[in-house]
C-alpha cells in the first residue's frame, strides 16, 4: 500500500486542498449563518458545497487507491474514499437541512474516516515508523465526532466554527502526509524491496 500512496501522493494532496477550500468557505459563511434572513440560505448552500467537495475528495481517494495499485491493503483507501463520497452524496440529495440531520451525518462521516485512517496509519508504521500525520488526522476525526455528538451545537454559526476548524486541521494533516509521501519518491524501489522481503 505504501507504494500506491507514494505514487499517488498528489491525489491525497488534492484532497487536502479541497478540505482547505471548504474550511475557508465555512468560516466565510459563518457570519451569514448568524443572520436570521440568510441562515437558511447559508445552511443549504454550505451543505451542498460540502457535499460536492466531499464527493470530489472521495473520488480522489478512491482513484489513489485503485490507480497503479500495488499489493497490500490498498482497499482501505478505496473504503475511505467511498465513505467520504457517500456522505457527500447524502448531503447533496438531502431534502432537510436541520442541524440534527447535519450533525449526525457529520458525526458518522468523521468517525468512519477516523477509523479507516487509523487503520491505514497502523499499516504504514511497519515500513514508515516516523510517519504520524495520517494517524493524527484519524485521531482528530474521531475526536471531532465524539465532541460534536456530545456538544451538539444548537446554532448554525457554532456548527460552522466547529466544522471549519476540523476541516482546516484535516487539510493540514493531509497536506503534510502527501508531501511526506512525495519526498519518498526517489526511494520507492528500495521501499518496494523492503516491503516484499
Amino acid at each position: 500500500m505504501l507504494q500506491t500512496l507514494i505514487t499517488n501522493w498528489w491525489l491525497l494532496g488534492l484532497r487536502g486542498l479541497l478540505a482547505l477550500v471548504f474550511s475557508i468557505m465555512t468560516f466565510m459563511l459563518r457570519s451569514s449563518a448568524e443572520t436570521f434572513t440568510l441562515r437558511e440560505f447559508a445552511m443549504k448552500g454550505m451543505m451542498i458545497f460540502l457535499g460536492m467537495l466531499a464527493l470530489t475528495a472521495g473520488a480522489c481517494t478512491v482513484a489513489a487507491g485503485i490507480w497503479r495499485a500495488s499489493t497490500g491493503k490498498w482497499w482501505l483507501l478505496v473504503a475511505d474514499g467511498v465513505i467520504v463520497s457517500a456522505a457527500g452524496l447524502a448531503l447533496i440529495l438531502a431534502t432537510s437541512f436541520t442541524l440534527d440531520t447535519v450533525t449526525y451525518i457529520l458525526v458518522v462521516l468523521a468517525a468512519a474516516i477516523g477509523i479507516v485512517e487509523l487503520l491505514i496509519a497502523r499499516g504504514l508504521r511497519r515500513h514508515l515508523p516516523d510517519e504520524w500525520f495520517l494517524g493524527l488526522g484519524g485521531v482528530a476525526s474521531l475526536g471531532f465526532a465524539v465532541a460534536f455528538l456530545l456538544i451538539k451545537p444548537e446554532e448554525a454559526g457554532s456548527m460552522f466554527l466547529w466544522l471549519g476548524s476540523y476541516s482546516g486541521f484535516s487539510a493540514l494533516c493531509m497536506f503534510a502526509f502527501a508531501f511526506r509521501l512525495r519526498s519518498l519518491r526517489a526511494s520507492i524501489h528500495k521501499i518496494a524491496q523492503s516491503v516484499s522481503s
